[in-house]
């Protein structure tokens, strides 16, 4: 009985941490780098399919043509790799899921039919994103119980920074999950009680290089940041807080917080005044 039971476990922890790849490719004119409208339109839904998923990591490899010498075919190869792992940044997928960004040079020309050389060549001219993932997703550490709650029925001061923590966005989007929306509309209430507080709605994101802004997938602008901080803003004013009290901005990603990325996918709330009487 015991030895079946340990098999069950076995089999069980087995299928929980089974890998699987999901893979893409990306293909580029010859001489170039640059990543062409459609084709990007077509790595956006690669990354919509698997930004949800738990990634364990992934890997991206540059390659090009059997045309040119081989230090130049190195760098173009890893040019196109580092074009593509950019995209993916800026459409907040965390840094430290790239194992690999690699330029791996030519693709030999395995034909002998002149008329198949260029069909071939182009097929040669690619970016091959491979994405390990655990099917199915494995049991989410939980973090520690957060005290959003009572910081915002405590002393608050200028200056007090309030994460919200449990208001999470979909990747790209400034449209608040909806699960979240609970924790939100508890938040908006504990504002309306605090009417005497003043303060600034800032919004932040992963992942991109240096202090740039993520890109608003529905909008296409460069200011995920601050699209995230206005819906804040905006579904506070909906639900009572007087706008008089509220600003929002945009932070990019001038301030992350130095752990896991996704960490830094959040939206602070920081007092900037506390009057003395209780007038909204």
């Amino acid at each position: 009985m015991l030895k079946n039971i340990l098999v069950l476990l076995l089999l069980s922890s087995n299928y929980i941490f089974a890998q699987t790849e999901l893979k893409h490719e990306v293909y580029f004119a010859t001489d170039k780098y640059e990543v062409t409208e459609t084709e990007q339109n077509r790595l956006l839904l690669f990354i919509r399919d698997i930004q949800n998923q738990d990634i364990e990591h992934i890997s991206i490899f540059g390659f090009c043509d059997d045309r040119g010498t081989d230090d130049y075919n190195m760098l173009l190869s890893q040019q196109r790799a580092d074009a593509i792992k950019s995209i993916f940044s800026e459409h907040e997928i965390d840094n430290t899921l790239f194992k690999n960004v690699d330029g791996k040079g030519e693709v030999l020309l395995k034909t002998v039919s002149t008329e198949d050389a260029d069909v071939i060549r182009g097929l040669n001219r690619k970016v091959e994103i491979i994405a390990y993932v655990y099917i199915p997703p494995r049991p989410e550490i939980k973090k520690e119980e957060q005290t959003m709650e009572s910081t915002l029925k405590g002393d608050l001061r200028v200056g007090d920074k309030v994460v919200l923590d449990n208001i999470l966005f979909k990747t790209g989007y400034s449209d608040v999950l909806p699960e979240s929306m609970e924790t939100l509309e508890k938040i908006a209430d504990l504002l309306k009680e605090r009417n005497n507080v003043y303060f600034t709605i800032q919004g932040h994101v992963c992942c991109t290089k240096g202090s740039r802004d993520a890109v608003d997938r529905k909008t296409k602008k460069r200011n995920l940041s601050e699209a995230r901080a206005r819906y804040i803003y905006y579904y506070l004013s909906r639900k009572g807080v007087n706008k008089k009290r509220m600003r929002y901005t945009g932070m990019q990603r001038k301030f992350p917080l130095g752990g896991d990325p996704k960490y830094d996918r959040r939206v602070e709330i920081v007092v900037t005044r506390v009057a003395n009487n209780t007038g909204n």
